[in-house]
């Protein structure tokens, strides 16, 4: 299986993604609670966003998910 061979701006693009989709996964473990609503803290979307952008990855939804594909391919 070929492995990707990332820069720096898209590895750090990538474990940015990757720490926003476990923070959301956390804001969503557990009972639902209607008194209090998941929620993602604004820095580690910022942080993703930011990262993203540098990478020039930003709005470039396919290109990304396929350098996150051949990077961390599913178990």
């Amino acid at each position: 299986m070929p492995t990707a061979v990332l820069t720096d701006r898209e590895r750090t693009a990538v474990q940015a993604y990757l720490r926003l989709l476990h923070t959301v996964r956390a804001a969503f473990d557990g009972p639902p609670d209607a008194a209090r609503p998941a929620m993602v803290p604004p820095a580690v979307l910022a942080e993703a966003e930011q990262a993203l952008a540098r990478a020039g990855l930003a709005g470039n939804e396919e290109e990304f998910f396929q350098l996150l594909r051949d990077w961390c391919p599913p178990a």
